[in-house]
C-alpha cells in the first residue's frame, strides 16, 4: 500500500518546509501565545544561568577544563583552570576555546560536539563540531596552550566518523564521508590508522567490514602504567560484536570471546568485561551480566585466568566501570539505586574494597584523570540536588564535597516512593512518584509518567529541578516507570522487551499508569506520559493503544512508523533492537503495535491531544516519524501538535535559550491539558 505521507521524509523540500512551518505556527499559536509561557522561559534561563550551578570538568595535564554556556556565549566557551582555582570562591578562568567567535568567523552554526584530549599529551586535543547540533561533525586537531587549531594537524570532513588517539602523532580513523566507506546503517565500516603528516591515502587500513554489518570503532587502552592496548570492535549489529586486538607490527588477533559483551577498560593486564550471555571459559561459567577480570598480554593478546569480579543478582545490573592506577571502582544498580564497589589488585587477583560512598541515590562518574586514584563523580536523588564529589579510592580519606547545585524548589513537603504494579504476565514492574507527602489519594492529581524501556538503558533517580519548581509546586505529581526493554536488572530485563518482544514494554508501561489510577493517586483527566527516542515509540505505542488512560502525550524525537524505520537516517542499526520488518515472524511483531499505522479515526475513538517534538537536524531519527504520524493523525480527526526546531539535533545540542523554550512549551502544554 502506498504512503500518502511519506512525501513528509523529504528534508530539503519547499512543500515540506511549509508545511512544518504551518505546524509550528500553530503550535506557537496555542503554546507560546498562552500568559505563562514568557515567564516559564525567563524562569528556566535564569535557572540554567544561575552561577552557582555546578561547572562539570574533566582533569587533563594538571588542569580543569569545562564547558560553559551564558547570555555572553550562547554556544558556549571552553576554559580551563586549576583545582585550587576550582576551589576558590570566585574561580578564575581561562577560555581556550570561543565557539561563538568561530561559529561568526566560519559563518557556520557550529556547536561543541566534543572534545578528546591525548592522553599523553593533553594540551592537544581533537574538536568534534556539530553544525545545527547533528550527529555528523568534522573534527580538527586543536592545540590548547595556544589556542589555535593545529597548521597541518589532524582534520577531517564532516561525517558521522569515529576518531580516536592512538598516541600524539598518530589517530585511529573509522571514515564515513563517502559512499564506500559506511554500512547501510550509515556509520563506518573501515578502520584506518594515520601518521601525522601522511596523505590520507598512505594511511594504514587495519580492517574493512562488509555492507551489511553496523560499524566498526577502534581504540587505544592505556594501563597505568602507559602500557598500550589496541583494540578494534566490529559491531555486525546493535549487540552482537567481535573484538581484534592490534599488535605492535599492526597486526589483528581476533580475541575469544562471546558474541554479546562489552570491553571496559583493560588494567593490570586484564581486560574488564561485562557480559551480556553467559560464557564458559576454562571449564568455569560466567553468568550474564557478570563483570569479569581477563588476563590478557599486551603483546601477544594471549588469555590467562578469569576472575569474577561481580555476579548480579537479579535485582542488580551493573552499570558503569572506571580503572584507576590501582584499583578499579564499578556502580552497580542495586533495585534501582547506585551502589560504589571498589577493588584493588593483590597477588594477580583483584580483591573487594570497602568505601563510604552512599547508596540512597545515584552515582555517576564525572571524571578519572589518567595514573591517578582520584574519581570525581556526582551524587543525587529525585529531591536533592547534585554534590560533585572527589575521591580517593582503597584509602581512608573522606570524599570531597567541591561544589553543591543550589536546591531549585524546598523539597521538605516532597517524598520520593518507589512502588511496584504488575505487567499483563504477572511480572512485578517497579516505579517511582514524587509528589507532595500531604496529597490525597482523590484521584485527582496532575501527573506526568515517564519511561524509556529500550537499548539496556536503565532509568534512574535525578534531581527533577525545573520540573521541581514548575511542576510539583503546582501541584502536581511525577512518576519514572522502570520497565523492560532498559537495564535497571540486567541482561534478562532488556531481553525480555527484545524484538518481536517490545509489546512486552508497552504493557508495563500501561500497568504503571493503571496502577497509580487504582491506587487513586490520578484518573485519566490529570494523567500524561512523556517519553523521547525510543521513549518517544513508547508513549506513541500508548496513546495508540489505550487513549482512555491519558489526556497528555509529549512524544519527543520518536521512532513511529516502525515498518519503515531501517529506511530512515540510523533506523538500519537498530534491527536488533526492534527486529526486520522485512522478517516474518519480527515484522508481523511490529506491524501489530507501529504507531503510525494504528491511529484510528475520530469517528470510532477520540485521541487526547498530543504534542510531538523533533529536529530537522536530527540525523539519528528522521523527523519524518513525528511529521508522518501528525499528518495522518490530522487527516483522521485527531488532535495533535507538532514544533519541529531547526537546529539542536537528536540530543539537543543548541543554545540555552532554545533548551528553556522547548522545556516551556512542554509545561504550557502539560499544564492546559492536565491541570487547568
Amino acid at each position: 500500500m502506498t504512503d500518502a505521507y511519506q512525501y513528509l521524509e523529504d528534508l530539503d523540500s519547499p512543500a515540506v518546509l511549509a508545511w512544518v512551518e504551518q505546524q509550528n505556527s500553530a503550535t506557537r499559536a496555542e503554546l507560546d501565545g498562552d500568559p505563562r509561557f514568557a515567564g516559564l522561559c525567563t524562569d528556566i534561563l535564569a535557572n540554567f544561568r544561575d552561577t552557582r550551578q555546578i561547572p562539570y570538568f574533566s582533569e587533563h595535564g594538571g588542569w580543569l577544563y569545562n564547558f560553559h554556556q551564558s547570555a555572553d556565549n550562547p554556544r558556549g566557551i571552553y576554559r580551563r583552570t586549576t583545582l585550587a582555582g576550582y576551589q576558590a570562591t570566585e574561580p578564575v578562568w581561562q577560555t581556550v576555546l570561543d565557539i561563538d567567535a568561530l561559529a561568526a568567523a566560519e559563518g557556520v552554526d557550529w556547536f561543541l560536539d566534543g572534545v578528546d584530549h591525548c592522553t599523553l599529551a593533553p594540551a592537544r586535543c581533537l574538536v568534534s563540531l556539530s553544525p545545527g547540533g547533528s550527529d555528523a561533525t568534522v573534527c580538527r586537531e586543536y592545540d590548547l596552550d595556544a589556542q589555535a587549531f593545529v597548521a597541518g594537524g589532524f582534520a577531517f570532513p564532516l561525517a558521522k566518523s569515529e576518531i580516536s588517539w592512538r598516541d600524539p602523532d598518530s589517530v585511529f580513523v573509522c571514515p564515513a564521508w563517502d559512499e564506500d566507506q559506511v554500512t547501510e546503517a550509515g556509520y563506518s565500516r573501515e578502520a584506518v590508522l594515520l601518521q601525522r603528516g601522511q596523505h590520507w591515502e598512505d594511511a594504514q587500513s587495519l580492517i574493512v567490514l562488509p555492507t551489511d554489518a553496523m560499524m566498526v570503532s577502534a581504540w587505544r587502552f592505556l594501563d597505568g602504567d602507559a602500557t598500550p592496548f589496541d583494540i578494534i570492535e566490529a559491531s555486525q549489529s546493535f549487540y552482537q560484536k567481535a573484538y581484534f586486538h592490534i599488535n605492535a607490527d599492526c597486526e589483528l588477533t581476533q580475541l575469544r570471546l562471546p558474541a554479546r559483551c562489552d570491553i571496559e577498560a583493560y588494567s593490570h593486564g586484564d581486560l574488564l568485561i561485562k557480559l551480556d550471555v553467559d560464557w564458559r571459559y576454562s571449564g568455569e561459567l560466567f553468568r550474564a551480566g557478570s563483570l569479569i577480570a581477563l588476563a590478557c598480554d599486551a603483546q601477544t593478546a594471549e588469555f590467562g585466568r578469569a576472575q569474577c569480579l561481580i555476579a548480579p543478582t537479579a535485582e542488580q545490573a551493573v552499570e558503569m566501570l572506571e580503572a584507576t592506577r590501582n584499583g578499579l571502582a564499578v556502580i552497580l544498580i542495586d533495585s534501582v539505586k547506585s551502589r560504589l564497589l571498589t577493588f584493588r589488585p593483590d597477588c594477580g587477583n583483584w580483591q573487594p574494597t570497602p568505601n563510604p560512598l552512599p547508596t540512597g541515590g545515584v552515582i555517576e562518574f564525572v571524571d578519572q584523570p589518567w595514573q591517578s586514584d582520584v574519581l570525581v563523580y556526582n551524587y543525587s536523588d529525585f529531591l536533592t540536588p547534585a554534590g560533585l564529589y572527589r575521591y580517593e579510592i582503597n584509602s581512608d580519606a573522606a570524599p570531597q564535597c567541591l561544589r553543591q547545585q543550589p536546591a531549585a524548589f524546598a523539597s521538605d513537603d516532597y517524598a520520593a516512593e518507589q512502588y511496584h504494579a504488575r505487567s499483563r504476565d504477572g511480572t512485578s514492574i517497579p516505579y517511582f512518584i514524587v509528589g507532595k507527602k500531604s496529597r490525597e489519594l482523590d484521584g485527582n492529581t496532575p501527573t506526568i509518567l515517564y519511561g524509556y524501556g529500550g537499548f539496556a538503558l536503565p532509568m534512574m533517580p535525578y534531581y527533577l529541578d525545573n520540573f521541581g519548581s514548575q511542576w510539583l509546586e503546582k501541584g502536581g505529581a511525577f512518576v519514572l516507570a522502570n520497565i523492560r526493554g532498559g537495564g535497571e536488572f540486567g541482561p534478562a530485563w532488556h531481553e525480555a522487551a527484545l524484538r518481536e518482544k517490545r509489546q512486552t514494554s508497552f504493557d508495563d508501561f500501561i500497568a504503571v499508569a493503571e496502577d497509580l489510577i487504582a491506587r487513586g493517586i490520578t484518573c485519566p483527566r490529570r494523567l500524561g506520559i512523556e517519553g523521547g527516542s525510543n521513549g518517544g515509540l513508547l508513549v506513541g505505542a500508548c496513546l495508540v493503544q489505550r487513549p482512555d488512560l491519558f489526556n497528555a502525550v509529549v512524544c519527543e524525537v520518536p521512532l513511529l512508523d516502525m515498518l519503515r524505520y531501517p529506511e530512515l537516517h540510523a533506523g538500519a542499526s537498530w534491527l536488533d533492537e526492534y527486529g526486520d520488518p522485512d522478517d516474518e515472524i519480527e515484522g508481523a511483531a511490529l506491524a501489530a503495535y507501529s504507531p503510525y499505522h494504528h491511529i484510528a479515526p475520530a469517528s470510532e475513538v477520540r485521541y487526547p491531544k498530543a504534542l510531538f517534538t523533533t529536529s530537522r537536524q536530527d540525523d539519528r531519527v528522521h523527523p519524518a516519524h513525528a511529521r508522518k504520524m501528525v499528518a495522518k493523525l490530522h487527516a483522521l480527526g485527531q488532535p495533535a501538535l507538532l514544533f519541529e526546531t531547526a537546529g539542536g539535533g537528536h540530543s539537543g545540542n543548541t543554545a540555552q535559550e532554545q533548551t528553556a523554550e522547548e522545556l516551556a512549551r512542554v509545561l504550557v502544554y502539560l499544564y492546559r491539558q492536565l491541570m487547568d
